[in-house]
């Protein structure tokens, strides 16, 4: 295990009974109303279509509130991530609420050794996953492979435009840091999770990588899934510029000024043929 792994998995184990505990998640929102979904799915809904029945794989799942929410869409979904502490924050969730969601312990790139490969109809990867991995060709691999014939992938994700703006600037949108996937991480050093919370964190190093938009997409090609759909939107669901942005009702966070100037996130489909 090289250390960008073991600095990003110790700081997801610290943070994950902080996200738990944070309004952020709605897990009590989730606990006591059956039919409640988490944001991000909410957000996914008109695109995800009717996933009742549909076995599915949750990537990078964390704790689980993503998974819960699929699970009451009707899909037969397991989550899978690296972080025991994240795991064990989803398996509470699901038992307090009643549903039957397996969970398993493993690293993404390894997700078609821990998981049933070519079997699933769809493979779910919530906003916020693939700035952890530092190759996107790996991630790709395994996607395909867990997929069975005419099984989709369905990815939203922050786009790679935005995570090359330096967020400290709030005057203005500024480029500082790679689009394209690089060998190096950009390092982080910070003692705060991004959820109100007023814990300070002790593992306070974190590695992250970006990947082009075309990037991804040629590495989904050259396993051989199809384009299916490809939307970018205005919209995010954290405040990822500080001081440049409103939120609106659905919780999503929009550019006050010119939205129109940055893509922030995007939604990819692809079909295994």
């Amino acid at each position: 295990m090289d250390r960008s792994h073991q600095l990003n998995r110790a700081s997801w184990d610290e943070r994950a009974p902080l996200h738990a505990a944070s309004k952020d998640y709605e897990v009590e929102l989730l606990v006591q109303q059956p039919a409640h979904l988490s944001e991000t799915v909410r957000f996914d809904l008109p695109r995800l279509g009717d996933i009742r029945g549909l076995r599915t794989a949750h990537l990078q799942c964390h704790i689980g509130t993503d998974t819960l929410s699929l699970a009451r869409l009707g899909a037969l979904v397991c989550g899978l991530d690296y972080s025991a502490a994240s795991l064990m924050q989803a398996r509470r969730l699901a038992g307090r609420c009643n549903t039957a969601i397996d969970y398993v312990e493993a690293d993404v790139y390894q997700a078609d050794q821990a998981l049933q490969a070519g079997t699933f109809d769809l493979v779910y990867t919530g906003i916020g996953a693939l700035c952890w991995l530092p190759r996107i060709e790996p991630w790709a691999r395994a996607v395909a492979a867990l997929l069975k014939p005419g099984g989709r992938l369905f990815l939203r994700d922050g786009h790679p435009m935005l995570m090359a703006v330096n967020e400290d600037h709030q005057d203005r949108l500024q480029l500082e840091y790679p689009y394209f996937e690089q060998e190096a991480p950009t390092v982080w050093h910070s003692d705060q999770t991004y959820v109100d919370s007023d814990q300070r964190l002790t593992q306070t190093e974190t590695h992250e990588w970006n990947h082009g938009l075309g990037e991804v997409i040629s590495a989904l090609l050259a396993q051989g899934l199809q384009l299916a759909a490809l939307v970018e939107h205005q919209s995010i669901p954290w405040e990822a510029l500080p001081g440049q942005m409103d939120k609106g009702a659905d919780g999503e966070w929009r550019l006050g000024l010119a939205p129109e100037r940055l893509p922030l996130s995007y939604t990819l489909q692809a079909i295994k043929a």
